[in-house]
């Protein structure tokens, strides 16, 4: 009796499928993957003693943004909002001394924008120290 030999095929792995399904993840990944660019603002934040010399108060401006949206520069009430008057009323309260300190209190019903126009005036004059105000709540 005559057996008939089998063929031997050849044995091969065929990898396109298998490289699809990484592309597939790789994909996958890099749309799922959420890049989050976190900025950080590093503050000096001052501290308080008792010893501060009173001639320092002296120095100092201030200005009052009042509750129905005028500016008030040591106690001078300006004759508009804008940012322009804000500048030259900063200036000639300051003398051109950018070095004092600028202390700003708003009123809780002044708007946010009045607020970002003192900033815009300090930084056209080139002042660098701000600092604001706080009222406590009353306890009920």
């Amino acid at each position: 009796m005559k057996f008939r030999r089998q063929k031997i095929d050849d044995v091969q792995i065929n990898l396109t499928p298998l490289i699809d399904v990484v592309f597939l993840l790789l994909i996958f990944f890099m749309v799922s993957t959420t890049f989050n660019q976190s900025t950080e603002l590093t503050i000096d934040l001052p501290t308080a003693t008792s010893d501060a010399p009173a001639s320092d108060r002296d120095k100092t401006v201030e200005l009052v943004i009042t509750a129905d949206g005028q500016y008030v520069i040591n106690g001078q009430t300006l004759i508009n909002e804008k940012v322009a008057t804000l500048v030259q009323g900063l200036r000639e309260v300051t003398q051109g001394d950018n070095t004092r300190p600028l202390i700003i209190t708003a009123d809780a019903q002044s708007s946010y924008e009045m607020v970002l126009r003192v900033y815009d005036a300090a930084a056209k004059l080139g002042i660098s120290k701000l600092a604001h105000t706080a009222q406590k709540e009353p306890n009920p």
